[in-house]
């Protein structure tokens, strides 16, 4: 199976094209400059974005894959959660190619790609520095899997999953407020640091120390699997009010950044451990943007190797959004036998993870 996959859901304009479980290729434009100026997401100008890169994106795509629209098998998008504006750009595209190329086609939950996204291996090969080159191959690697709790973390969303089986999933907890990427980001602002701010407090927590300064952990000793930092958020917010004088010490300032990525690391850590613990598991998986974040990454791997659990990583180059692990759960879930998408479908931005063959934990 030849496929070609689409992701607009927020701010990246993403075309990927997979084949019997390898990516052939993932393209990704980055709409962060462009976003940079307002400090957040604009949905009008994604949009208009999407609408501006989809084509140069899809048929860079082919392009890198050597492959003719005439040879693709079927046609995947994201179809939700997400900005509706976003989303539409490239659903509507995907739609309109399946109808075009007369080719099935099948709508993908973001979330849930992001399940399997750690299942993909990355592999470096050897700049040949022709045209075509590629420095990573990326490959399915579904023979390894093992039912595991997944963590996903990004700026709008933070969720624990309960992956009991390929294509079958039991959502555990999720945000009740403010997700980890909004509390990075939010504290960045505040700081003073450009949009995104999550990459810019890693880089600078890297040299502070995480002791410095005491933040409040939310729901951490809390029976259950939600997650909540928005009181986090707050307690930040007071405390550069109270202690203007942290963001004039540069040193200070790290340490400070080391301390609310401590607390935040912490709560996520702790709690995804102790749900695999409970549910039996021996394996853990995290994806998502926050996941490129150095002390999360070091963090689960510390716990998890204590504990005697393999962890799966997203690769960094897949955690952010991308068409790659869109493409590669829509493969899946056609050989397994999944409906079609109708091409008369609309797409949904409040889609939840329970309506994808999973259910929520009581």
């Amino acid at each position: 199976m030849t496929l070609l996959a689409l992701e607009t859901s927020c701010d990246e304009t993403s075309a990927a094209v997979v084949r019997d479980g390898n990516v052939l290729s993932n393209v990704v434009s980055s709409q962060i400059k462009l976003h940079a100026e307002y400090g957040g997401v604009v949905p009008e100008l994604a949009a208009r974005e999407h609408l501006r890169n989809l084509l140069p994106v899809a048929r860079a795509a082919l392009h890198e894959a050597g492959i003719q629209s005439g040879e693709l098998d079927a046609i995947a998008a994201t179809q939700g959660p997400g900005l509706a504006i976003a989303l539409l750009m490239g659903f509507k595209a995907a739609q309109a190619a399946a109808f075009a190329l007369n080719k099935p086609f099948i709508g993908i939950h973001h979330h849930e790609a992001h399940l399997y996204s750690p299942w993909i291996s990355s592999t470096a090969i050897p700049e040949t520095g022709g045209r075509d080159a590629r420095a990573t191959v990326f490959t399915a690697a579904f023979a390894e899997f093992q039912p595991n709790v997944s963590l996903i973390v990004s700026g709008g969303h933070t969720l624990l999953v309960l992956v009991e089986s390929e294509l079958k999933h039991r959502v555990l907890g999720g945000t009740i407020d403010d997700a980890a990427g909004e509390c990075f980001d939010k504290t960045g602002k505040l700081m003073g640091l450009s949009y995104p701010a999550g990459p810019a407090i890693d880089r600078l927590a890297e040299a502070g120390n995480p002791e410095a300064y005491d933040f409040p952990r939310p729901l951490l000793h809390d029976d259950n699997d939600d997650f909540s930092f928005s009181g986090l958020k707050t307690s930040v917010r007071y405390f550069i009010r109270d202690h203007p004088e942290v963001l004039n010490d540069a040193q200070k300032a790290r340490d400070l950044c080391a301390s609310v990525q401590a607390a935040i690391v912490e709560v996520l850590v702790k709690k995804t451990l102790r749900a695999a613990r409970r549910e039996g598991v021996r394996c853990v998986t995290a994806s998502g943007g926050v996941t490129c974040n150095t002390g999360l990454r070091r963090e689960l791997e510390r716990a998890c190797k204590r504990q005697g659990l393999t962890l799966r990583l997203a690769d960094k180059g897949l955690c952010t959004d991308n068409a790659a692990m869109i493409g590669i759960l829509a493969e899946r879930k056609l050989e397994a036998g999944a409906p079609l998408t109708s091409l008369d479908d609309e797409v949904k931005p409040g889609w939840a993870m329970a309506e994808t063959g999973g259910t929520k934990r009581a």
